[in-house]
């Protein structure tokens, strides 16, 4: 027995759980650090990346859901250990006002927590996801729960936004921890008793995780769509731990202010992902590898209109753009997660879940390294350029790598058709 549209619709909701404690760590805690404890851009970049390093594990849980054992239970204690980990992560930086190095300790053991619980809880529920549900679903499935995500962490960083002002330590711990403990009981509520109602398809034969792995690794789409994705969520992650510091430093944007402005980017994500969905299935138009370069293609240049802001008045609205940022790059990804889902399925042994680990490992290493990579130009480019020109110069490197990304796209990626969100009405 396979998945349900209701039971992905649930699983769905675990993913917008996971998503809306991420994007305050990522998003509204990194601001802070910047901004209001005028800290370097580079140390909340660092401890982002040690959360998406930790990541490096999810080969192994995905290998672990191919080989059985309870998944349920690792998607729960994930989420209660990424719960516990947002919560420290708020409270170590309400420290930095009275002990830096206090204020670093728990930050490091916090962010820490956050990558454990992103790895047990994440993976494990992909890999359910890949292994439940029946083939002709799994584009379709796949593009669900992502788009509940990117809603789940719109709908936060608004809410949280419009009551973080005026930022206090004290509101601060208590906009997370509303955010921390509903999203650990809506896990709880919409992951109960799925897997013991389904079938998840097991491979072949059990081999040992490094063999499985130099298996996978040997087949060519894998390897080179790993280096894809590699590549272009270097390009994606690039501005996570720059944007919101720069509305700050250059917009003078509030704490709430910027953190709502996070919000309006997933906002345009998750409209992104809708229209390739709608357009993609309903009218026939296009492949994923076109949705790819398109997507591609107009994050490098929204981002050079970024750039401008950056070095002179342009006139152009901020917050439209960066709406605008968030509508190409859920276009981009949504197809990237179509092909992903589709080669998951493909070589031998049904490794879908390794499968699926190695590509998060890929994107949490691209992620962090993007994220670092972005912070550390921004501190570099302030020591001798004011704060806009000194931002506006990193856009433009990432909207190189976007252009980059688009470019061995169309090298790797076959001419498919996109079936991003096909068979979504039950039934068919």
């Amino acid at each position: 027995m396979t998945l349900s549209w209701t039971q992905i619709m649930r699983l769905g909701l675990v993913q917008m759980a996971l998503g809306a404690i991420v994007v305050l760590t990522t998003s509204t805690l990194n601001r802070l650090m910047v901004v209001e404890f005028s800290l370097p851009a580079l140390l909340p970049g660092v401890l982002v990346g040690l959360h998406y390093g930790i990541q490096l594990s999810r080969p192994h849980w995905g290998y672990t859901s191919d080989t059985g054992g309870n998944r349920t239970r690792w998607i729960i204690g994930g989420m209660f250990i990424l719960a516990a980990g947002g919560m420290g992560a708020a409270y170590a930086v309400t420290l930095f006002a009275q002990s830096y190095w206090l204020a670093l300790s728990f930050s490091i053991v916090a962010y820490a927590l956050i990558g454990i619980g992103v790895g047990a809880s994440g993976t494990s529920l992909l890999a359910l996801l890949a292994t439940a549900t029946a083939p002709h679903r799994r584009a379709a499935a796949a593009t669900i729960t992502w788009l509940m995500m990117i809603f789940g962490i719109a709908l936060t960083a608004g809410l949280a936004g419009s009551y973080l002002d005026p930022y206090s330590p004290t509101r601060l711990l208590s906009v997370v921890a509303v955010v921390v403990t509903a999203a650990t009981l809506l896990t709880i509520v919409a992951i109960g008793r799925i897997e013991g109602r389904v079938t998840a398809m097991r491979p072949e034969a059990d081999i040992p995780f490094m063999d499985g792995m130099r298996a996978i690794w040997a087949e060519p789409k894998t390897r080179n769509f790993t280096l894809f994705v590699f590549l272009s969520m270097n390009a994606y992650f690039m501005q996570e731990l720059i944007l919101e510091p720069y509305a700050g430093l250059v917009f003078n944007f509030t704490p709430g202010e910027s953190t709502a402005l996070s919000g309006a980017q997933n906002g345009g994500v998750f409209l992104g992902m809708l229209t390739v969905g709608i357009v993609a299935t309903g009218l026939k138009i296009g492949q994923l590898r076109t949705w790819v370069i398109s997507g591609c293609i107009g994050s490098c240049i929204i981002l050079g209109l970024i750039c401008m802001t950056g070095f002179a008045y342009t006139g152009l609205n901020f917050s439209y753009l960066v709406v605008a940022l968030g509508f190409f790059n859920g276009m981009f990804a949504v197809a990237a997660i179509g092909a992903m889902m589709a080669l998951a399925s493909e070589g031998r042994g049904q490794r879908e879940g390794t499968r699926m680990g190695i590509w998060g490992a890929a994107q949490a290493i691209a992620a962090g390294f993007g994220g670092l990579t972005g912070a550390l130009l921004v501190d570099v480019m302030r020591t001798f350029a004011p704060d806009g020109p000194a931002f506006g110069t990193v856009f433009a490197f990432e909207a190189l790598l976007f252009l980059a990304a688009a470019m061995m796209a169309a090298r790797v990626m076959e001419n498919t058709q996109a079936p991003v969100v096909a068979s979504m009405i039950p039934g068919e």
